[in-house]
């Protein structure tokens, strides 16, 4: 069966967003579809005025909708510090824990050479030229091939400049069972351990 061009085009769009197959934008457009007038509305409003408010932080690259961020503007904030992450989810994440104070720098992806993505797609020269008065910057990158990739490369740009430069540590989840660990995560928290 065919569906109307306007339905097609709907879920064509919907696939495009990252973690949506074609199953979940059909899913996702039906869903739409049965909503009220206003409520479909709302969320194409809201879509149009996030695109058109928000920005990145001219500091960290952060989204804001300000030429600074939040964190960025936070006088209570430690100064000395920046926690480099690939996405601005990965800077919420970090917030979330609520045991990092300092400042952060978003780079807005990863090293991926077979996907086109060098140092000069990502944000690691406005990095550079901030670090002045840095004392430390944290690698707190994703353990994928990429983001290992990232952290390898930062850590020896800055190792350059004399840069003190921390890896945040992985290994073993809060509450997880040994049992259904995998191998590699492990090995890693094995690897990691540190002094009590």
């Amino acid at each position: 069966m065919r569906y109307p061009p306007a339905l097609t085009q709907l879920i064509r769009e919907l696939g495009r967003l990252p973690g949506i197959g074609p199953k979940s934008a059909q899913r996702l457009a039906f869903h739409l579809f049965n909503q009220p007038d206003d409520d479909v509305r709302g969320l194409a409003e809201a879509l149009l005025n996030a695109k058109g408010s928000l920005r990145q932080c001219e500091v960290c690259f952060n989204i804001t909708d300000e030429a600074r961020c939040a964190v960025c503007t936070d006088p209570q904030r430690t100064q000395a510090i920046v926690c480099v992450v690939e996405e601005p989810a990965d800077l919420l994440a970090i917030e979330r824990s609520g045991e990092y104070d300092g400042l952060y720098h978003v780079l807005h992806g990863a090293l991926s050479p077979m996907n086109g993505v060098g140092p000069d797609q990502l944000t690691i020269q406005p990095l550079l030229a901030r670090l002045k008065d840095v004392e430390e910057v944290i690698l707190a990158t994703a353990t994928t091939v990429e983001g290992e990739a990232t952290a390898m490369y930062l850590a020896r740009l800055l190792g350059e400049i004399k840069v003190p430069t921390s890896r945040i540590a992985y290994g073993l989840p809060v509450g997880g069972d040994l049992e259904y660990v995998d191998e590699v995560t492990l090995g890693r928290a094995i690897s990691n351990r540190r002094m009590v």
